[in-house]
This record gives C-alpha cells, structure tokens and sequence, in this order.
C-alpha cells in the first residue's frame, strides 16, 4: 500500500506543520501519522486542520498524556501493519532529522535490499550539527558502549531516524518490547539483528533542534544505559 512515516509529538506546534509539508513535498510519496500524546500546546488540532487538506494521506493517533516514545512507535507500528503500509518509518518532528534523507533510507529497503535502514551519525559521511562537544561525546561512547555489550555492529546504536520493511515489524514481538525512551531505539535494532535481517547505516546530518523543547532527560539515558546489561543478559 505504500508508505508511512511515524512521527511521535508533544508540544510541537513550532514544527509540526513545516515538517509535514516537507515530507509531502517529496519525491517519494509518503503518508504521515502523528501520534501525539495529549500536547497542551495544540500540536493535534494543528493536524487536525490540515487533514482537511492532506485527506487520505495525514492520519492522526491521540493518546492521553506523555506515555513514552517506544510505546508511541509501537502504537504506530501495529497502525501501519493494520493499514497494510509495505515500509514504515520512525523521525523526529523537531527537524534534527531531514525529510529529504527518507527517501535515501527508502531507497536502501525499497531498491537496495535491505530490511532495516537506519540513519547514522557514525559511519563516514554521518555527521551531527549544533551539539556541544560533551553530549557529542556522550552519544558517540553511549554507542560505542552498546556495541561492545550487545555484540552488535552498529555504529549509531541509538538512531531514531529509520526505514523498516513491514515483515520486519511483523516478524518481531512488539509485545515483547520492554523500553520507553532511547533505549527503545536500542532494543528494536537488537531484536531486528538477532532474528537476521539485512541493516544498512546511511550516513545522514543530524541537526539539533532550533524550535521547542528537547525531550532528553537523566533518566531516559540511565534507562538506556542499564536497559542494554538487560537486554544482554535476559535471554532475549
């Protein structure tokens, strides 16, 4: 049936709208859905309206209250598989991530072969803008350490920017996901690599955000942190 790309919101009216004429404006044709998770600022009736004009094509998912990013996605997931999308995309709404690369990840599942395609920062190319040189760090070792608990040869561990083929999300038990925060973004790259499918890196420029709030916080990244010795050592 096509495409959608997943976009998790809170408190994003500075770009909700800007971000979703981008993706439309591509060359690859793409359905967008937002889950948004009760935003106060009125993310969701921004959606609302435009889905008068982007009928069809821009679908929308409210939930009440910030109930996590993993769980966002997982919702989104079970929609695409639901609505029969053949490749199915997470990104950020704040523009760290560029529209313009979903179609270089597309093109990595769609026309080069692979199952899961991921937007990196860390293979050459891949670079990360706006960033103070200690969280530039701090992500970099942050990768750097789950590859050498987790055994995984993935360089940007901690991606959110990617492309997956719909077998992909069936084959794997969403049921079974156990993170909320970033190291959701980890989990799901361990359990698409442990039942063997084909992962490409593409090398993007990730920009941090200009408008809104960052949802970083001390305790995603703890949970990142000591969710991969769970992930290493529970028998997954």
């Amino acid at each position: 049936m096509g495409n959608l790309v997943i976009i998790p919101t809170y408190n994003e009216k500075e770009n909700v709208e800007r971000m979703i004429r981008e993706v439309f404006s591509l060359s690859v044709p793409f359905n967008i859905l937002i889950v948004d998770d009760g935003s106060p600022d009125g993310t969701a009736l921004i959606v609302k309206q435009l889905q008068k004009e982007f009928s069809g094509q821009l679908h929308l998912l409210e939930r009440q209250g910030k109930l996590g990013l993993g769980t966002a996605y997982i919702a989104g997931f079970k929609y695409a598989i639901e609505h029969g999308f053949d490749f199915i995309f997470e990104m950020d709404c704040d523009f760290s991530h560029n529209p313009k690369d979903l179609v270089r990840l597309y093109d990595a599942c769609a026309n080069q072969g692979y199952d899961l395609a991921i937007g990196s920062r860390y293979v050459k190319g891949g670079k990360v803008v706006n960033w103070p040189l200690g969280r530039i760090l701090m992500s970099y070792f942050a990768s750097l350490y789950v590859r050498m608990i987790l055994w995984v040869n993935i360089k940007d561990t901690t991606a959110g920017f990617k492309c997956y083929r719909k077998k992909v999300l069936q084959t794997i038990n969403l049921g079974k996901i156990r993170f909320i925060g970033y190291a959701f973004q980890i989990e799901m790259k361990y359990m698409v690599k442990k039942a063997g499918f084909k992962i490409k890196e593409v090398p993007i420029t990730f920009i941090d955000r200009t408008a809104g709030e960052s949802k970083m916080s001390k305790g995603i990244f703890k949970e990142a942190m000591l969710g991969v010795i769970q992930m290493r050592f529970s028998g997954f």
